[in-house]
């Protein structure tokens, strides 16, 4: 699946931001890599505090991006290339401006008083418990019109929903039955596991020093905000409405240190979600025992994971893991060793993401090889990195516009000034300039991805971890009467090893020296070979 940020994307109309227009003219371009389908971040009416995760309608499109007729047509047109369309549907919370939330309140006895969390204040008038926010403060704000708190576990403005409800739980089935009917493959579920929140609003634990961030929302476990057992039935609920449209995808985000195991219970069985991706590959760059202590906790479940290196939240994977590195935002995984961690070429991490068993997530640019943009605090639009300027730079640097044409104006993303500057050095990845390379991080990306499609081991074959050390990452893929075998050296330091299996066949090799008896592998090589199981 390719992820598309709209915004970013392409701009169809001349205004500066990207739009669906834009991205129906561009659809060739994803059709190209053969990906089997996109994932289209939020397009509804939003008053852009976040940039669309603040929906103040769920059944429309804001004007910005088009019209709903323009989502049938993309829709039609991505199904005429074999491309599937999977949509972002934001459930744990709205934008203060949507409907709901402006009833709810006016007053503790609407009709929609119970849709959103509230809460009294404690004696003191302080908020009534310890949870953070991930935007910076209390997860709290004080509503004087009901004179209680409403929680939000992103910004103020951004308040959570009450699924606890029931009305809430139909009202929001309510809305993936519209979409659902209007055509769209599937979801992609913001926050899955924020859904729900502990009804007796206890207090978060502490994390042990060892484990804690630097910002107050990552001292503390997240037992009470997050990962609650009413989340389940919900899923399943979802499952069934979807299940009656044919054959759709519902994919969930888990954040939090406990992504595999909500992962792995998200997924369980065909009564809950189809797959789930978390931040266990968002973070720091993982040494290689820690890639393979992540994909190791998958390899006896019976659900079905996905994975992404990079997506609009956090610094570019070329930037993050390759040698220049740029601050990533703590989600308490760990990791990021960067002792002798060897300067790895992107098509090596675009190589290991392709390897892995389960759905892969790329995200536009990524096909390019893009690093990672700097954005001057003047022309910041991100308000989490606003906020916590300078001590990570925030999510500019990942939303910047695609380049398409690298002597056009604005790389060709749009006629006018976009709403976030294009990074010069992006123009050189430009798409124009590498659909003319033959060996490009384009002409790459294309090549693993045809493997990938060609090969069932690579496909939707079991995973093991055949090797593992400092340095070294050997996997191997198994199905049938095939397996795929990719070695990794992420290192610094050349290794040089047995040939894998006597009579492989070398698939791909990015930079890596085979020869019938031994493997070389340069600092950053990868090697992919076919051999029988």
């Amino acid at each position: 699946m390719y992820q598309v940020y709209l915004r970013s994307y392409a701009d169809g109309n001349g205004d500066g931001i990207g739009d669906l227009p834009g991205l129906i003219a561009r659809l060739d371009h994803i059709a190209s890599l053969g990906v089997d389908g996109l994932w289209l971040g939020p397009f509804y009416p939003t008053p852009d505090r976040d940039f669309g995760y603040d929906v103040s309608d769920y059944r429309a499109v804001d004007p910005r991006f088009g019209t709903l007729n323009d989502i049938d047509s993309l829709l039609r047109e991505a199904h005429a290339r074999g491309l599937k369309v999977i949509v972002d549907q934001v459930w744990s919370h709205t934008a203060a401006e949507h409907a709901w939330f402006q009833e709810s309140r006016a007053s503790r006895d609407n009709p929609k008083a119970d849709w959103y969390v509230w809460a009294d204040a404690r004696p003191d008038g302080s908020p009534p418990n310890n949870w953070q926010s991930w935007m910076g403060g209390p997860a709290w704000r004080w509503e004087p019109r009901r004179s209680q708190y409403h929680l939000h576990n992103f910004l103020p403005t951004m308040p959570d929903l009450n699924l606890h409800h029931p009305e809430v739980q139909a009202a929001i089935l309510d809305v993936a039955d519209f979409w659902l009917a209007r055509g769209v493959d599937g979801f992609r579920l913001d926050t899955a596991n924020l859904y729900f929140h502990d009804r007796q609003l206890r207090d978060n634990p502490p994390l042990p020093p060892e484990r804690r961030g630097s910002s107050p929302v990552t001292m503390q476990e997240h037992r009470y905000n997050a990962d609650q057992p009413e989340t389940l039935p919900f899923l399943e609920a979802l499952r069934r409405r979807m299940d009656a449209h044919g054959e759709r995808m519902a994919v969930g985000e888990i954040g939090g240190a406990a992504w595999d195991a909500r992962m792995a219970e998200y997924t369980d069985g065909d009564q809950r979600l189809h797959t789930a991706y978390s931040f266990a590959f968002l973070g720091p760059r993982p040494a290689p025992r820690e890639i393979a202590e992540r994909l190791q906790a998958w390899t006896h479940r019976s659900g079905w994971p996905s994975w992404a290196f990079s997506n609009h939240d956090v610094p570019r994977v070329a930037t993050r893991w390759s040698g220049r590195h740029g601050k990533a935002f703590d989600f308490g995984l760990g990791g990021g060793d960067e002792r002798a961690l060897g300067d790895i070429p992107p098509a090596t991490w675009m190589a290991l993401l392709l390897a892995l068993r389960g759905t892969v997530f790329i995200y536009q640019g990524e096909e390019l090889g893009l690093d990672e943009a700097v954005v001057p605090f003047e022309q910041m639009q991100d308000p989490f990195g606003i906020a916590h300027w300078p001590l990570v730079t925030g999510r500019d640097g990942c939303r910047t516009p695609m380049p398409w044409a690298g002597d056009a104006p604005h790389a060709g993303f749009s006629t006018h000034a976009p709403w976030l500057p294009v990074w010069p050095a992006h123009r050189e990845r430009a798409v124009d300039r590498q659909a003319a390379e033959p060996h490009s991080m384009l002409a790459t990306t294309r090549q693993l991805i045809r493997l990938r499609q060609q090969h069932p081991a690579l496909r939707v074959g079991e995973l093991e971890v055949a090797h593992v050390d400092d340095d070294l990452l050997h996997l191997v893929r198994r199905a049938g009467q095939t397996e795929m075998h990719a070695v990794f050296n992420l290192g610094a330091t050349e290794r040089t090893l047995a040939m894998p299996q006597a009579d492989a066949r070398t698939q791909w090799s990015g930079g890596a020296r085979p020869s019938p008896t031994t493997l070389d592998l340069p600092p950053g090589a990868a090697w992919l070979g076919l051999g029988d199981a």
